[in-house]
Order: C-alpha cells, then structure tokens, then sequence
C-alpha cells in the first residue's frame, strides 16, 4: 500500500492509494482532478474509485470531473452528506477494496458535516493501517462543529477513531498543524511532546513537506481535543465531563486569534 499526498488548492490535501501489485488506486478528496491524475500517471498507477470524506466544496468539488475525465469510475460519499458527483453511497460498517491488497472500512465520524465519513485501511502486507480523517480529525485539531454536537465529535474522535490501533497513520484533508499546535500550547503549554512536534512541523513546512501522517497515538498525546477523558484536561476548563471539556476547547479555538 502505497499512500501518495497531492497538495492542493491553498491547504487541502488529496490522497493517492495505490496497491502495488495490482497499480489501482483509490483517490481521497481529488479536488483538483487533473492534479491527482498526474501524480498517479508519474508513478504508474491507474484510478478507478474516489473516496469522498464529506460534501464541502473543497472535497468533494472534483468529483463530476473525474467522472468526466475517467468514464465509469466509482465515486463513494457518505449516504446522509449529499456529495457532488456520488455514484455510490456507504455508511458505517461498509467494506470496500483497492486491487488486491488493500482493505476499506468506511467509519461514519459525523459532526463538522452530518454525514461525514472516515475511510480505514488495511493491508494484507506487514504494514500499519491508514485512516483518512478529512474534517473530522487533523494533526493536533479536529473540524468545526458546522453540523453537529460535541457529543458527536467526542464519539467520532475519542471513540470510533480513538479505538483504532494506535500505529494507525493518520491522512488529514488540511495542512492546519503548524497553527493547530501553536494553539495546543496555549491549552497545554506544559506539553513536552507538543512543543517537540511544533519544532519538527515547522521545519517540514520550511522545506515544502507535508506534516502527515500523524498517528493514532501520537494524536492521544499532543491533540486535546482525544485528551478530555484526562481529569487534568477538564480541570484546566472547570468541565465536568469529557463532552463539556471537549466543547470548551472547540469554543477557545474558534475565538483564538493566533
């Protein structure tokens, strides 16, 4: 399972998943199409389905394209998010495939749109899963809460995706971490583990490099938003459960001026 990041528009990332014995490849969020062809032609691989994460624009908007430019390809979106261009509807629990080796499990993680979805994979070679977050989970972030509750972030966050192993690498739609940590400091500015992987963003963004994957784990320790079952994170709020801390940060980082 090869994982190809395509940068595109002003921060969004597409993805190429390409199984390499077959050269199929699934594309995740192709909003620039031609973009995403390129990068699979440079490496030999051909496209016959799209994973779309949520509805938004920036996601979902080079879907009816890719159907033009590659007749009959599959184009899966989340049943209760109306995606642009879907030929093919999931839900969570549905199961999928790339060529030979690669495994899909579509997780429905609703809350920044109601019908998002977060697409799991598995290899039959030796190697870590992926999961495919879009908006729901970045690199020290989460999605504003444009469709839904904390309730619902807190189960997509810290119960669907948190119960994922945790060498799970991480494939987000935004390159938001530079910023995300910076305000992860402001919340926990005694978090070692955050500052060390402040340091490192930054010198990949100085270089042009991507900052994904994360992992699951990594996400336990330097993302509060999968840290508020810790008492000492509801302390820092004065919240009472997991649910009313996690709506507390949410809160802060959409006022937060960084």
């Amino acid at each position: 399972m090869k994982i190809v990041p395509v940068a595109c528009l002003e921060d969004n990332y597409a993805y190429l998943i390409i199984d390499e014995t077959t050269k199929a490849a699934a594309a995740v969020d192709p909003v620039e199409p031609e973009k995403v062809l390129a990068a699979a032609s440079e490496v030999g691989a051909y496209i016959d389905c799209v994973l779309t994460t949520h509805h938004h624009w920036d996601h979902a908007g080079g879907n009816e394209k890719m159907r033009l430019l590659v007749p009959g390809i599959k184009v899966y979106g989340g049943s209760l998010d109306n995606v642009k261009g879907c030929t093919d509807q999931v839900e969570n629990g549905t199961k999928l495939s790339v060529g030979k080796e690669i495994e899909i499990l579509c997780l429905h993680t609703p809350c920044h749109t109601k019908g998002h979805i977060s697409y799991y994979l598995s290899s039959t070679e030796e190697e870590d899963p992926a999961v495919f977050t879009g908006d729901t989970l970045f690199i020290a972030g989460c999605g504003r809460f444009f469709e839904g509750t904390a309730e619902q972030m807190y189960q997509s966050l810290c119960v669907t995706l948190g119960s994922l192993p945790k060498s799970t690498r991480v494939y987000c739609g935004h390159e938001y971490t530079v910023k995300n940590l910076q305000f992860m400091l402001t919340v926990e500015p005694e978090n070692e583990k955050v500052k060390q992987k402040l340091e490192w963003a930054q010198k990949q963004r100085e270089a042009n490099q991507p900052t994904v994957p994360s992992t699951i784990g990594d996400e336990f320790e330097i993302n509060t938003f999968m840290r508020v079952d810790l008492p000492e994170i509801q302390a820092k709020f004065g919240a009472k459960s997991p649910i009313e801390a996690l709506r507390m940060v949410r809160n802060t980082k959409d006022t937060w001026k960084g």
